[in-house]
C-alpha cells in the first residue's frame, strides 16, 4: 500500500479541517512547498494536494501554492478541488500534476470523467466523499442521493486509475478510519481504492491492512502533522 501525505491548502497555506469544515481549519504550515519538500524527504512517493477554496469556489485557487509545491519535489503529486471541466484538467496534467482527482463533477458531469479517463489515460481518479454512505459535492457542502458503491461501479468501464474514498465524518477527527467501509467498497469494484479521513496511528494502518481488502494505499493527513502517526514508521509498515 502507498501512503499519500496530505497537502490541503486554504489560502496559501497548509491547513487541515475537521469534518470537511472551512470555519474550523488548523494551519500547520505557512509554507507548503516546504512541507511537500519534508514529505518527500522522508521517503514518500507520492503527495496528495487538494485545493480547498477550489472545492467551493468550482475553479482552482491555490494555483501559486501548487506550482510552489511541483517545483520543490520529484515525486508524483495528485490534486483535486475545484477540477470542474477539460481546460482545467490539462492545464494542470501540463503543469506536472500527475494525477487529477475528480470528485463534484463524477456526480454532475460523469460523462466529462470519462471523456477525462479516455483523454489521459492513468492519470484521472474520482474522489468519492461521503457521509454515511452518501456523496456528498462542492467542497462536502452539498448532501446527494448518490450511494458511495452504486457511483464508484458506474465508472468501472471508464478507465479511471484509482478511487478516493473519504468519510467526511472521520476526517481531521483522528478517531481511525472506517475500515469496514473502505474495505466494503474495494471488494465492491475493480478500480483501485485509496482510503482517506481519519487516519491517526499505526494500528489504524494496520487495521486496513488485515481488512484483507485489495486497498491500493491509505491518505494521512492530521496525524503526520500532529505527531500521532510517525511517518517513517508509516512508510515501513505499509512497505513491508
Amino acid at each position: 500500500m502507498i501512503l499519500y501525505p496530505a497537502i490541503d491548502l486554504k489560502d496559501g497555506q497548509c491547513v487541515r479541517l475537521l469534518k470537511g469544515d472551512m470555519q474550523a481549519a488548523t494551519v500547520f504550515s505557512d509554507s507548503p512547498a516546504t512541507q511537500a519538500r519534508s514529505f518527500q524527504d522522508a521517503g514518500c512517493d507520492w503527495v496528495h494536494l487538494v485545493d480547498l477554496n477550489g472545492a467551493f469556489a468550482g475553479q482552482p485557487v491555490n494555483g501559486a501554492a501548487v506550482e510552489a509545491i511541483l517545483a520543490a519535489i520529484d515525486v508524483p503529486a495528485q490534486l483535486g478541488g475545484g477540477i470542474r471541466d477539460m481546460d482545467t484538467i490539462a492545464r494542470w496534467i501540463d503543469h506536472g500534476i500527475a494525477r487529477v482527482i475528480l470528485g463534484t463533477v463524477a456526480v454532475e458531469d460523469p460523462d466529462l470523467v470519462r471523456r477525462a479517463a479516455a483523454r489521459y489515460p492513468g492519470r484521472i481518479a474520482v474522489g468519492l466523499d461521503a457521509r454515511n454512505g452518501m456523496v456528498a459535492t462542492r467542497g462536502w457542502a452539498k448532501e446527494t442521493d448518490q450511494e458511495v458503491t452504486a457511483l464508484a461501479r458506474s465508472f468501472e468501464d471508464a478507465g479511471v486509475c484509482a478511487i478516493i474514498y473519504t468519510d467526511i465524518n472521520r476526517d481531521g477527527a483522528m478517531q481511525g478510519p472506517n475500515v469496514e467501509a473502505t474495505a466494503a467498497l474495494a471488494r465492491a469494484v475493480d478500480i483501485p481504492v485509496i482510503a482517506s479521513g481519519g487516519v491517526s496511528s499505526l494500528e489504524d494502518l494496520r487495521a486496513l491492512k488485515a481488512s484483507g481488502a485489495p486497498l491500493d494505499g491509505v491518505i494521512s493527513g492530521r496525524a503526520l502533522y500532529d505527531g500521532a502517526l510517525d511517518l517513517r514508521q508509516a512508510l515501513g509498515l505499509l512497505k513491508a
